[in-house]
């Protein structure tokens, strides 16, 4: 009789392993957003609670932590190379589980969002597809290294920031609010740029033309840098146009923090990309925070 040394994987996952798939350090960006759209829009967060924290759950836990359990997913064969750590490759969470659990909680991500009313379903429905369309062959936009981190941008960003305030506004958003949210999106692909540096090996292994792929470093690094800071400097100057000079004066003064920071990153980018998202990110959700407050009370035409 011989003893088989090989390790099978678990048939059943940890809650650890579980929680590990969804990562909790993720919901953070389209939660913050969500908010910021409902205080830009002028509307007391406490006016109307219920629907407020009903749409930082639907944002945070449920449709990005459904969009990272189905990349996961998708990402297998990928991590196995860049984190063989991750609960899928490791064995830790059945592929099988991984993929039952994105699907179910696709359907809860639409009951939520019906719950929210036609915006906030509309706006679920469309971040479920862009999910599935960015991790999911056919389409799998991540393939791309310009079209895949718009997409997350767009989603992270600008459409949680827009049914923050739809939903509170029970109808679509005025001018100020929507050209915010646009331009917070669009800098923050520049964000989702560096995180494709930590998947260097496996995206070359796997045919992914991410843009430190394709550009190599050091331009993949200057591209995103520029990316995050020119659509900021557009919003310093609209909050000037719309008489808004101390909001202004706070978001200039954020940028020249990060700016500081990016050259440090830009020495070397590949050793630099982790540290630049734990400091130079914060830096710029927090001027996303300050353009809110700027325009709640912002009137554009006669």
């Amino acid at each position: 009789m011989s003893v088989s040394n090989v390790i099978h994987p678990r048939r059943m996952p940890a809650p650890a392993a579980l929680l590990e798939l969804i990562k909790p350090i993720t919901w953070f960006p389209p939660v913050w957003a969500y908010l910021c759209g409902v205080v830009s829009i002028g509307v007391s967060p406490l006016s109307a609670w219920p629907l407020v924290l009903l749409g930082m759950v639907l944002a945070g836990p449920v449709v990005c932590g459904m969009s990272q359990a189905a990349n996961d997913w998708c990402d297998r064969h990928v991590d196995a190379i860049n984190e063989p750590d991750r609960p899928i490759p490791s064995g830790r969470v059945p592929a099988s589980w991984a993929l039952g659990l994105a699907l179910v909680m696709s359907g809860a991500a639409l009951l939520l969002g019906w719950m929210l009313g036609p915006w906030g379903f509309g706006a679920t429905a469309l971040a479920v597809v862009a999910a599935w369309a960015y991790s999911a062959p056919p389409i799998r936009l991540k393939r791309s290294g310009w079209w895949g981190p718009s997409l997350v941008a767009l989603c992270y960003e600008g459409l949680p920031w827009v049914t923050g305030a739809a939903v509170l506004a029970a109808g679509a958003p005025p001018f100020p609010v929507l050209a915010l949210a646009l331009l917070y999106a669009m800098g923050a692909q520049g964000i989702m740029l560096l995180n494709d540096f930590k998947a260097m090996a496996g995206d070359r292994a796997t045919g992914i033309k991410s843009m430190p792929v394709l550009k190599g470093p050091d331009i993949a690094a200057r591209i995103a840098c520029s990316v995050m800071i020119v659509p900021q400097l557009v919003v310093t100057v609209m909050l000037l146009v719309w008489g808004r000079p101390w909001h202004a004066l706070v978001v200039a003064a954020l940028i020249a923090t990060q700016i500081v920071a990016m050259r440090r990153l830009l020495r070397d980018p590949v050793a630099q990309a982790t540290w630049y998202s734990g400091m130079g990110v914060p830096l710029y959700v927090a001027g996303m925070m300050a353009a809110a407050l700027a325009v709640r009370s912002v009137e554009i035409g006669p």
